[in-house]
C-alpha cells in the first residue's frame, strides 16, 4: 500500500488478500469467478483494484467492499495499474488490448497494437505514457491519449512483467527468453541481464 502498512496478494483461488506488513491476513476480498492474476492499490491507498481470468476488473474499497465490475475484454486480464493521479485504470488482456478506464467504471480507450496476449501495463510515473508487455516479444509505448510512440524489440520470448524508472527514461523488461533488460526509451537501446536459469516474469525499480 502506499503507506507501507498492508500487502495485498492475487491467487489462483479467486481471491484477493490483504496482510499487515507484519504477515497478519486482515481481509479476503471475494467476488471474481476465476483466478485472480494481478492486484494494485490506488495511490491514495483507498481502492484495490484487481484483474482476472474471468475477464473483469473489479475495484474495491480498502475496507473489502466491491465497488465496481469493469467489463469490456474478450479475454483473461493479466494485469492492471492506477493511474499516478488516481483517476484512470489501465487494464491488459489476452485479447490482445489494453483499456484505460475511469475509476468511476467508464471504458474510456481501447489500445489495439499487439499480436498476441498482452501480459503487462504499466503508468509513468508523470502519467503521461503507458507501457505494455506481451507474448509477441514487445513492449509498446504509448500516449496517455492511446497513440503508439514507440515498439521496442530485442527479447526473443514473451514479455511477462515491465517496469519505469523514477525518472521515466528507463524500463525494465522480464521475459520467458529468461533475460531481464534495461531500455533507455529515448536512445532505443538496451542492457541485457542474465543468469536467470528460469523465466523473469516479474520486475521492479527502485
Amino acid at each position: 500500500s502506499p503507506n507501507g502498512k498492508q500487502i495485498a496478494s492475487a491467487s489462483e483461488d479467486r481471491t484477493v488478500k490483504i496482510w499487515s506488513i507484519e504477515g497478519e491476513e486482515l481481509l479476503t476480498l471475494k467476488g471474481h469467478n476465476s483466478s485472480v492474476y494481478s492486484v494494485a492499490f490506488s495511490p491514495n491507498g483507498k481502492q484495490i483494484a484487481s484483474a482476472s481470468n474471468d475477464r473483469t476488473v473489479k475495484i474495491w474499497s480498502i475496507e473489502g467492499e466491491e465497488l465496481l465490475t469493469l467489463k469490456g475484454h474478450n479475454g483473461s486480464v493479466y494485469s492492471v495499474a492506477f493511474s499516478p493521479n488516481g483517476e484512470q485504470i489501465a487494464s491488459a488482456s489476452g485479447d490482445r488490448t489494453i483499456k484505460i478506464w475511469s475509476v468511476d467504471g467508464r471504458e474510456l480507450l481501447t489500445f489495439k497494437g499487439h499480436n498476441n496476449f498482452v501480459f503487462n501495463v504499466a503508468f509513468s510515473h508523470n502519467g503521461k505514457q503507458i507501457a505494455s508487455a506481451s507474448k509477441d516479444g514487445s513492449i509498446r509505448l504509448w500516449s496517455i491519449d492511446g497513440e503508439e510512440l514507440q515498439i521496442l524489440k530485442g527479447h526473443s520470448g514473451g514479455i511477462c512483467s515491465i517496469a519505469f524508472s523514477p525518472d521515466d527514461r528507463q524500463l525494465a523488461s522480464g521475459s520467458w527468453d529468461k533475460t531481464i533488460k534495461i531500455w533507455w526509451i529515448d536512445d532505443k537501446y538496451w542492457q541485457t541481464l542474465k543468469g536467470d536459469t528460469k523465466d523473469d516474469t516479474s520486475v521492479a525499480v527502485s
